[in-house]
């Protein structure tokens, strides 16, 4: 009897508690909590906690959904979902209305992915299956960025 092997999870829990990483909220609540002027009320605040959640890097996931182009979308679709801790990072790459596609996504300041979608033969295909790196034009010039984990070529 052959011993089942699991197979790795999509994503990786990355550095949150490293001196100066911020997360989006920039600590505006905390100026604003004791203070008694009229767009401070408590009526207007939110939660202190926010719903987001931090900590985790989908660049395995997003390898992963790369590498299946071409195969049927359900047999990918079970196998991701299997390996996350939540379905919706799969979507912020994967398209499934014509309405939704693009061509790239960013996921972060400096890295790009090619953006999917579902055919109507329910396979998974590249949205612009010849946009190349040389193609793609960097931001800034003093990041490093990359395109299906290529690096652009500077301007």
């Amino acid at each position: 009897m052959r011993p089942i092997t699991k197979k790795p999870l999509l994503y990786r829990s990355v550095n949150t508690r490293t001196h100066g990483v911020r997360h989006g909220s920039y600590c505006a609540y905390r100026y604003e909590r004791h203070t008694k002027s009229e767009k401070s009320s408590s009526s207007n605040r939110g939660s202190m906690h926010s719903h987001q959640r931090h900590g985790y890097d989908y660049t395995p996931l997003f390898r992963f959904l790369l590498s299946k182009v071409g195969q049927s979308w359900d047999t990918v679709f079970s196998e991701a979902n299997a390996r996350l801790d939540r379905p919706e990072p799969v979507f912020w790459m994967v398209a499934l209305h014509e309405s939704d596609k693009k061509e790239y996504m960013c996921t972060g300041e400096s890295t790009y992915f090619s953006g999917l979608w579902v055919d109507e033969t329910g396979l998974l295909q590249k949205v612009n299956p010849h946009l190349t790196p040389e193609q793609m034009k960097p931001s800034c010039d003093c990041c490093t960025h990359t395109f299906n984990g290529v690096v652009f070529p500077p301007c």
